[in-house]
């Protein structure tokens, strides 16, 4: 390979992203994963002093301590005693990358420093740092059998070798070994727990936030739709009456000027009335997150009723049917109506569903239908509103099911599905059926 290919070779693969790490599982802390053995700087200086601190209490015993075990010679020099206390300390180190084999190391060091005689400096307290690493990296098995052998052989050997009265043996200093054992265990898998379990509020809290803004984002989802069917159904029933009177003023121009003013005047009307209607549900929208949206173009307050209906609601609801049916009726078609329903009777949101339902189905058949007639029924019964509204115009055409299974209809079944109803459309021959079934009253309502 040439010089320049060898470099442009090394230049790509340093070039080259780093694999990236895994995230730990819920719960584990990062340390515990497998190839997380590098400590960081913190975490160094903490084994290192942690080290330090072993050294220096084990040295401290060895220097106030008797030299031998019982009637036993060492058989080596004593200072050998204080390079067995720096390599317990040394052992320490290795308490992140390996603890297992620290422990064991340990183990056998203990072992190994009585065989020699050296001077008594306890059974459990060269082991309990081990013990206690151990533990705290999560091999609490490991360091309970440890214990366990430790403990066990050292007071068979007391046993046998000690001259001193076996109660002693098996009282005091048996009592303290195994308490400074399990104390050393207990304290590190103590502190465990307690990582792990700030680990798992850590991952609670991030789980939650996450979930708030999955929430916050279904809302806003759900909100756009609805707007967007509010929408449709303003906008929607308004263009079908424009367009309608615009088509009957067109055929009229040149021949009939009053016809044509009337239309005029409906189209004039129609539009009016859609843009107040849309102003108000900005407003509606907008008043809660901007108070400014409660003022005209120049920062001047409006008044609450401004661009509202006469009575100064904000929704719409079944008393405003009878308008809804009047531009059918003045768009040429014959309207049967027997609104029986109070709105009195009903929650606001089934009131508002059900004028929507009605205005859908009326532009519908202003639309789509070629209707001549429309009949509209409205009714409580067993506490549900039962809405029925049929036409003769044009039927769904056949398999379909819907006459325009487009928003519109999508938007009057989901509506009705939001208050535990039901919605139905039909098409018997001629004619098309919308029949709608929803609870007057919502849950805890009266």
């Amino acid at each position: 390979m040439s010089p320049s290919a060898a470099s442009l070779y090394a230049d790509r693969m340093s070039a080259r992203p780093a694999s990236p790490t895994p995230a730990p599982p819920p719960g584990v802390p990062p340390e515990t994963l497998p190839g997380a053995t590098t400590a960081t700087r913190p975490e160094a200086l903490q084994d290192g002093a942690l080290c330090l601190v072993v050294t220096g209490v084990l040295s401290a015993v060895i220097a106030i301590a008797p030299a031998g075990t019982g009637s036993q010679q060492p058989a080596v020099a004593p200072e050998v005693a204080y390079i067995f206390a720096a390599g317990f300390g040394a052992l320490l180190l290795l308490r992140r990358p390996a603890p297992v084999p620290m422990l064991v190391l340990s183990v056998l060091a203990t072992f190994a420093y009585y065989t020699l005689g050296l001077p008594t400096i306890g059974v459990a307290l060269p082991v309990v740092a081990a013990l206690f690493a151990a533990a705290e990296r999560g091999r609490l098995r490991w360091a309970i059998g440890s214990g366990v052998v430790v403990f066990t052989v050292a007071l068979l050997f007391r046993l046998r070798d000690d001259p001193q009265p076996t109660g002693i043996l098996l009282g005091t200093d048996a009592v303290t070994n195994l308490a400074l054992i399990a104390a050393g265990i207990a304290l590190g898998h103590a502190v465990r727990s307690d990582r792990e379990r700030s680990a798992q509020q850590r991952r609670i809290t991030e789980l939650t936030a996450a979930r708030a803004r999955h929430e916050a984002q279904l809302q806003l989802r759900g909100e756009r739709e609805r707007i967007s069917r509010e929408l449709h159904d303003t906008v929607g029933h308004s263009l079908a009456v424009i367009s309608l009177h615009s088509g009957v003023g067109a055929d009229a121009a040149g021949r009939d000027d009053e016809t044509v003013r009337r239309s005029l005047e409906q189209v004039r009307a129609q539009a009016a009335e859609s843009l107040r209607e849309l102003r108000t549900m900005v407003r509606v929208l907008r008043a809660e997150d901007d108070p400014r949206a409660a003022e005209d173009g120049t920062g001047t307050a409006l008044p609450a009723s401004a661009s509202l209906p006469a009575d100064g609601r904000q929704v719409r609801s079944l008393t405003d049917a009878p308008t809804l049916l009047e531009h059918a009726r003045s768009a040429g078609l014959e309207v049967t109506d027997r609104i029986e329903a109070d709105p009195a009777d009903l929650s606001p949101a089934v009131d508002t569903a059900a004028y929507r339902v009605l205005q859908e189905s009326v532009t519908n058949a202003l639309r789509h239908a070629d209707a001549s007639r429309l009949e509209v029924e409205a009714r409580v019964t067993e506490g549900r509103l039962m809405l029925r509204i049929a036409d003769d115009g044009r039927g769904a055409p056949e398999g379909s099911g819907n006459r325009a299974a487009g928003v519109g209809i999508l938007g009057m079944t989901e509506r009705a599905r939001l208050l535990g109803g039901t919605l139905t459309t039909r098409s018997p021959g001629n004619g098309f059926v919308v029949e709608a079934s929803i609870p007057a009253r919502l849950g805890g309502e009266r």
